[in-house]
């Protein structure tokens, strides 16, 4: 499909990234990836997104990727047509089970086997991941601020809300009320199973919501993700403004609210430590019994995207503190080489830095000169393909996981959208 809003604007970046053409090729290629690679539109007027490499749909892949496409859904019909069939697509596959991560585009079974308990025909995957409740609603939010478009709030959707709350208040007291587990039999990875026979390790109430595993689709070491649980403050906010002034439901709006400050309260009172070189900084972990990781990945919702997740400002004192932390070998995940520094993963061992993060970092970053320069690593560090992989080798970008990897793509696209006016300063002072 030809999406109107989408070539005008890769046009126009195309005449103003003329004098960078190494950058307008990665961008030309990336920016439209997802729509020309990675999306079906189904007769039943929903929209399958799957990931890329894997024929299946993420809740967080899927909406990470439709993200540089919201603010032109305004102007265009065919786009709308496509986020609004995401929206309820994703509705549905909550309703039919709201612990599942990725799923199916028909119900036949596809994805991973042997998973104990076993998962229904349409899920792909069964980890329960926080993150996959919220992008969602994220998605949502911004789509009905972008198109004021109201009729995306179905039964479904409305459903999906009461869902996500009460699965938030069952996982705040993980143990004592949730019926969840996952184990994966002979895992590739420790990581691919969680202990305690899938209950996962101990944990106490805090006020946040237990995830099972990160955004990187790996177990947690420690019950409580922080960026996770920060994910899921902003959400409920967004979630209480809808039920408010889309849907008048004054105690959906109350519920959400309530949660919010108890999850936010837990932050606040379990999420922070104090490190011997940066002093107050947000863990990454925790299971309220003590113990914390300092550390952070480059999926998203990470500790570096708290500013993007909008949890809190770019200049707060904080966070710079924390993205002191993150960007600096004291993050057992920052790597660095001959051709570049940035975060990197447990996901993919061996020192590979992802472009995720390094986007990440330029779409948080208020230094012109940091994202110029983080541009330029991108850029160079397609092994000549013109698109963003999942990870790469920093002292040899040739070595990369995952040719196909439609989010990374959708990222970087974002990251030079904002960008665009540090670009145009660069050009005329140079």
């Amino acid at each position: 499909m030809i999406y109107p809003s989408v070539e005008s604007l890769q046009a126009e970046m195309q005449l103003q990234l003329q004098d960078t053409p190494h950058l307008a090729q990665t961008f030309a290629r990336c920016f439209p990836n997802t729509l020309e690679t990675t999306v079906r539109l189904l007769d039943d007027g929903t929209s399958f997104v799957f990931t890329g490499d894997i024929p299946a749909m993420w809740l967080r892949d899927s909406s990470a990727q439709v993200s540089p496409y919201l603010p032109l859904a305004a102007q265009d019909a065919d786009v709308r047509r496509l986020l609004s069939g995401l929206i309820e697509r994703q509705a549905r596959y909550l309703l039919i089970d709201p612990y599942a991560n990725a799923f199916n585009a028909e119900p036949d079974g596809s994805g991973h086997s042997g998973d104990r308990p076993s998962k229904g025909a349409w899920v792909w995957e069964r980890k329960f991941e926080l993150d996959s409740l919220c992008y969602p609603v994220s998605l949502l939010y911004r789509y009905w601020q972008a198109t004021q478009d109201e009729t995306v709030f179905s039964e479904a959707v409305q459903e999906m809300f009461s869902v996500i709350l009460r699965l938030m208040r069952t996982e705040q007291r993980h143990h004592e009320d949730s019926s969840y587990t996952f184990e994966r039999p002979d895992p590739l990875l420790p990581s691919d199973t969680l202990p305690h026979g899938g209950r996962g390790t101990p944990v106490t109430y805090t006020g946040m919501v237990w995830s099972g595993f990160r955004p990187s689709d790996d177990a947690c070491t420690y019950g409580y993700l922080i960026p996770a649980n920060m994910f899921a403050v902003v959400v409920l906010g967004q979630l209480a403004q809808m039920a408010r002034e889309a849907l008048g439901d004054a105690e959906l709006a109350s519920t959400a609210l309530s949660l919010r400050d108890e999850i936010d309260q837990g932050i606040q009172t379990h999420g922070v430590v104090q490190h011997p070189l940066y002093g107050q900084i947000y863990a990454y972990e925790t299971d309220g019994l003590g113990h914390h990781l300092l550390m952070d990945d480059a999926n998203v919702p990470s500790l570096l995207s708290i500013p993007y997740l909008g949890y809190r400002p770019a200049d707060d004192p904080l966070y710079s503190r924390t993205r002191r932390f993150i960007l600096s070998s004291s993050n057992p995940y920052y790597f660095s080489g001959a051709y570049a520094a940035g975060v990197g993963s447990p996901h993919t061992p061996g020192g590979l830095i992802w472009p995720i993060a390094l986007a990440m970092q330029g779409l948080t970053s208020t230094d012109r000169n940091e994202q110029q320069q983080l541009l330029n690593t991108l850029t160079a560090t397609t092994a000549g393909t013109y698109y963003m992989h999942e990870s790469f080798h920093p002292d040899e970008p040739s070595h990369f996981t995952r040719p196909w990897f439609a989010w990374a793509n959708s990222l970087f696209g974002e990251f030079v959208l904002a960008a665009r006016g540090a670009l145009a300063r660069a050009a005329v002072e140079s």
